[in-house]
């Protein structure tokens, strides 16, 4: 997955990454989908010695616009893990708890403990996407927190967390057919909120913001990928692929017992 991985100290701008891109995987839809069944699996095997061993963490982050697919890539990627294990963690408009203390204070409480999976749906990235794009704050205060992120991420990394962070890249047309597929479904009538016309007014001040969080907080200890998201299959395949790859490189062993299961007789 490293083509999709952003590299540190690069300058990114999302017209050069394609959407629609699967030279990793590529695939049929049908294809793609039975790969898929096979990744899950091998996730399942992966977060159960993960939670089993109890020693390392794994915090995944999952950003983009509004339709990118963040829960539909929870769902699908996740599907059949034990949730034992796996939290989501999903951060909204902060609270006025939550605004009493640093931007960080509500991230610091949800990161995992050792041998789980914490995902972030949306993360601490929105102190600098939706408050730049909103002028929540001056630029002065949001512009220092790209240092604040990166040092934090690398204090949990030092600290035996690895971190995933995903990208999921969607064009203008298919943002529009998505939620427009919101409207015309009544059974997905509750996912459509008319806030997202506003957001999707801003594109050109969402991608701004978005090149510069890429830019400026990919690191070698908590990496970004710009997954491409059009096909709902395909960013599957790649996150899935990615965390699979990450968790095999722990070297996860499965904790031995200190008795012989041969030698017990269950009467």
């Amino acid at each position: 997955m490293d083509i999709y991985r952003v590299k540190p100290g690069t300058r990114i701008k999302l017209d050069d990454w394609d959407p629609n891109d699967k030279q990793a995987f590529p695939l049929s839809k049908k294809e793609g989908k039975k790969k898929l069944l096979q990744l899950n699996e091998t996730l399942e095997v992966l977060q159960e010695k993960l939670y089993a061993e109890g020693k390392h963490k794994l915090l995944i982050v999952l950003q983009g616009r509004d339709a990118g697919g963040k829960d539909g890539t929870i769902r699908h990627v996740f599907e059949g893990v034990n949730p034992q294990g796996v939290q989501v963690a999903s951060f909204k408009v902060p609270s006025k708890l939550e605004l009493a203390h640093d931007y960080l204070w509500r991230v610091h409480q949800r990161v995992p403990a050792s041998g789980n999976i914490v995902i972030f749906n949306r993360s601490h990235y929105e102190d600098v996407l939706v408050v730049r794009v909103h002028n929540l704050v001056p630029e002065a205060v949001w512009s220092k927190r790209y240092e604040h992120i990166n040092a934090f991420e690398k204090m949990l990394a030092d600290e035996g967390t690895t971190i995933l962070k995903f990208y999921l890249h969607i064009d203008r047309d298919e943002q529009k057919k998505r939620l427009q597929a919101r409207l015309d479904d009544p059974a997905k009538n509750w996912k459509f909120n008319p806030a997202d016309l506003s957001e999707r007014a801003r594109w050109d001040e969402y991608t701004a913001a978005y090149e510069d969080m890429l830019s400026k907080t990919s690191t070698d200890w908590a990496p970004w990928y710009i997954v491409p998201a059009n096909r709902k299959w395909y960013r599957n395949l790649v996150v899935a692929t990615a965390i699979i790859g990450a968790l095999e490189n722990l070297n996860i062993q499965l904790p031995k017992v200190d008795f012989d299961p041969n030698s017990i007789v269950i009467e």
